[in-house]
């Protein structure tokens, strides 16, 4: 529950972090009257979604989003309490310990977690190749700095997907993904390269340090193989039209809403469809957050409005707005927690 206490001790951690920062922060202090969210580039369309149905409202001015990537975002959104710094962050994954930390470390005690729904990472590529089904461990061996060669993990030598398995496609090895800061990333990693590499076993016997293996399983080659796009998701769309010989790694939503140029590949014979993700057939099925920074709420207008337009099931329900963007929706009892928890900004507790 929120009382009056709370508000006043909010205001005083905006008021003293304002001070700190000196007169230059104190111009921007005075013109902050909308929402600032940062964050990952896979919710960033959902997020703005809701900043725009939020501002047609007409009683706040529409919140400004910004695509930063997972990691980026949090480290914005836990750089400390004031008007300087954002009030949400978007999450394609959920919040580290270490992150928590950083946060509580610069005086932002109290996040509220929103679990939003849910998304799948595609393996896309373009409608004008032909279809292909893959496996985790494929993607592993083809996008592994190292691989197990002849009893010993050397470096890559795979060139062409047919190289791993004669089935595949006689294509270069292109696969066009996020960078290290993206959520996207984070998930592909632990996804699809850390649990594609437990199905080699060459590599549990090769490498017997559990630490030294989880490394080795993530690292990904930096030969061309793998390149990265930024957090401009719009891009590699883009560049996988223009090369239907190359793969993309991005979220659900985008495949959702270009299924006139792409489609993704099967994983381990699995379809990447709305069902399958929300069932967790599908293995490379995530979470999708947001955090609030309560100190802030009651004191940068509208936040408290802002999220109960986010968890309104018009939003996130069923037949929501959100859908249509391409979020799976978590099964209804669940939204209807989350929506109470958020609401009442119930801090989180990892």
């Amino acid at each position: 529950m929120i009382t009056r206490k709370h508000v006043f001790t909010a205001a005083a951690a905006v008021a003293l972090s304002v001070a700190v920062t000196g007169a230059s922060t104190s111009a921007q202090a005075q013109s902050r009257d909308q929402i600032r969210a940062v964050g990952s580039s896979t919710v960033f369309p959902f997020t703005t979604a809701v900043a725009e149905a939020f501002g047609k409202g007409g009683k706040f001015k529409t919140p400004v989003i910004e695509s930063t990537g997972t990691g980026g975002g949090l480290k914005l959104f836990c750089a400390g309490v004031g008007p300087a710094h954002p009030d949400i962050a978007n999450a394609s994954r959920r919040i580290k310990k270490s992150e928590v930390e950083q946060c509580a470390a610069n005086g932002v005690t109290q996040i509220t977690e929103l679990k939003i729904g849910y998304d799948g990472i595609a393996l896309a590529y373009s409608k004008k190749a032909p279809d292909v089904a893959i496996s985790t461990a494929v993607i592993w061996k083809a996008l592994a700095k190292e691989v197990p060669v002849n009893g010993k993990m050397v470096a890559n030598p795979y060139k062409k997907w047919s190289d791993i398995d004669a089935k595949l496609p006689n294509e270069e090895i292109e696969v066009i993904g996020p960078p290290p800061t993206s959520g996207t990333r984070d998930t592909f990693n632990e996804l699809a390269m850390l649990e594609g590499c437990k199905k080699v076993p060459e590599v549990k016997t090769l490498v017997a340090d559990e630490k030294a293996r989880e490394k080795a399983c993530m690292t990904i080659r930096e030969d061309g193989g793998y390149v990265e796009a930024g957090e401009n998701d719009n891009l590699i769309v883009q560049k996988l039209n223009a090369n239907p010989g190359a793969f993309g790694v991005f979220g659900y939503s985008y495949i959702d809403q270009n299924r006139d140029k792409l489609k993704a590949a099967k994983m381990d014979g699995v379809e990447l469809t709305a069902e399958n993700v929300a069932s967790g057939k599908y293995e490379l099925s995530r979470p999708l957050f947001v955090y609030v920074k309560n100190a802030h709420a009651g004191v940068i207008p509208g936040i408290r409005e802002f999220i109960a337009e986010y968890t309104a099931e018009r939003a996130v329900g069923d037949d929501g707005y959100l859908v249509d963007k391409g979020l799976i929706p978590e099964p209804k009892d669940a939204r209807e927690a989350a929506r109470t928890s958020a609401i009442n900004l119930t801090p989180l507790q990892l």
